[in-house]
C-alpha cells in the first residue's frame, strides 16, 4: 500500500475512533448536552446507553488488529449509527451545523477509512 494512503488510512480511522469513544463516553455518562440533543430529537434518554456502548465497541473493533469480519461489521454499525442521527436531525427539522456536521463528517471519515484500509484488515473474497 502506498504511503499516502496508509496516511489517510490512519488519520481518518484515528478521527472516527476519537470521535465515538468521546462520544459514547459522553452517552453513557448522560452529559446534559448528549441528553438535550437526543431528547430534542424525539429519542428516550435510555437510548444514550445503548448507542454510546456500541459507538465505544465498533471504536474498538475498527482499531483492534485481527478480526476482519467484526471489522466489517463495526464499519456497517458505525455508519448506520451516523447516517440515522444525521437523518434524525433532518426529520426533525433539526438544520443547525452543531446538529449535522459531526454525524456528517463522522460519515465521511467512516467511509475514507473503511475505503484506505490496508489490506491485512480487508476480507479477501476468492
Amino acid at each position: 500500500m502506498e504511503k499516502g494512503k496508509l496516511i489517510t488510512y490512519w488519520v481518518t480511522t484515528s478521527l472516527v475512533a476519537f470521535g465515538m469513544i468521546a462520544g459514547g463516553i459522553q452517552q453513557l455518562l448522560h452529559t446534559k448536552a448528549m441528553v438535550d440533543l437526543i431528547t430534542h430529537i424525539g429519542y428516550p434518554v435510555y437510548f444514550l446507553y445503548i448507542i454510546g456502548t456500541w459507538k465505544i465497541l465498533g471504536a474498538l473493533a475498527i482499531l483492534a488488529p485481527g478480526f476482519k469480519l467484526v471489522k466489517e461489521w463495526a464499519y456497517a454499525g458505525l455508519f448506520f449509527a451516523m447516517t440515522g442521527a444525521l437523518a434524525s436531525h433532518l426529520a426533525t427539522g433539526d438544520y443547525e451545523f452543531k446538529a449535522i456536521a459531526g454525524p456528517l463528517f463522522q460519515t465521511i471519515f467512516i467511509c475514507a477509512s473503511w475505503y484506505f484500509r490496508p489490506a491485512s484488515r480487508k476480507i479477501v473474497v476468492n
